[in-house]
C-alpha cells in the first residue's frame, strides 16, 4: 500500500507541474575573524544550507537575527546552518565573537 501511495504522489507531482525544490548549498569560511566571501547569493523561495568552515584557532559564533540562526563553529571545525526558504532581500550575519570584523550578508534574489 505504501508503494502505491508513493507512486501515486510522485505521479501527481509530475503531472501537475509541481517540482520538488532542492536545497541551495553555500560555502563560507572564517579566517582572521573575517567571512569569505562576505557576500553570499541564493535564489528566493528555496531552502538554504550554509556550510561554515572555521579556519581560525578560536571558535566563532555565526549569528543572524533576520535568518533566525546561530551556531558556534569550533576552531578548525565545520558547521551547517539550515535556513528556511526566503523572500528576496538582504539578510546580514555576523561572527558574534568578533562583530567588528566578521560581517557578511546573504542576498536572496
Amino acid at each position: 500500500m505504501r508503494l502505491a501511495t508513493g507512486v501515486f504522489s510522485l505521479g501527481f507531482l509530475l503531472t501537475t507541474g509541481v517540482a520538488l525544490a532542492a536545497d541551495t548549498t553555500l560555502e563560507l569560511s572564517i579566517k582572521d575573524h573575517k567571512f569569505t566571501p562576505a557576500e553570499l547569493h541564493a535564489p528566493a523561495n528555496t531552502p538554504i544550507i550554509i556550510t561554515v568552515k572555521n579556519l581560525d584557532a578560536t571558535p566563532e559564533e555565526f549569528e543572524s537575527k533576520p535568518l533566525k540562526a546561530e551556531k558556534v563553529i569550533a576552531a578548525g571545525g565545520t558547521g551547517q546552518i539550515k535556513v528556511r526558504a526566503l523572500a528576496p532581500g538582504r539578510y546580514p550575519f555576523v561572527g558574534e565573537f568578533h562583530e567588528d570584523s566578521a560581517k557578511g550578508v546573504l542576498i536572496v534574489e
